[in-house]
């Protein structure tokens, strides 16, 4: 089974440069940014985001760990707001490609409702690009249900 450790200084830079990275490239996939203009627009939301880097208040960012294998494995990022009661939302969860397909995402999920109960969240929410099909089964496996779907044609 899995657990999230809270990221050290050098995990949170490990995590930005990837994360920005692969986050542009989404947008650019998803048709929502132009590729020249992704990285710059990716950079500018993560620090809008997290102003004070991993410290950043009510941003939960964690590595995700195998203990059997004492490895690293990914990153998750929760976001806690307070609404009509406590509501999470994850930001990104990324799971290193050497470690999919083994039941580490689920482990995840899980591992993280069990973080977000322990910090008083009553829901937890996401986003995911509609390419991304293997995340989406992902969530609806471990109970996630669809509250919206955006749409858009190129005319």
């Amino acid at each position: 089974m899995v657990v999230l450790e809270s990221m050290s200084h050098q995990d949170f830079k490990d995590f930005l440069h990837h994360a920005i990275a692969d986050y542009a490239q989404e947008k650019v996939k998803a048709g929502t940014w132009e590729e020249k203009e992704a990285l710059d627009r990716s950079k500018e939301e993560f620090d809008k985001l997290l102003p004070q880097g991993k410290n950043s208040k009510d941003h939960f960012l964690f590595n995700i760990v195998d203990p059997d294998l004492n490895q690293k494995i990914g990153y998750f990022w929760l976001n806690i707001r307070d609404k009509k009661g406590k509501e999470a939302f994850i930001y990104d969860f990324f799971i290193n490609e050497s470690y999919r397909g083994k039941g580490y995402g689920k482990q995840t999920m899980l591992a993280a409702e069990k973080e977000a109960k322990k910090l008083g969240v009553r829901k937890i929410s996401l986003h995911v690009f509609g390419h991304n099909q293997i995340a989406t089964e992902l969530y609806k496996k471990v109970g996630y249900i669809t509250t919206d779907i955006h749409m858009s044609k190129e005319i």
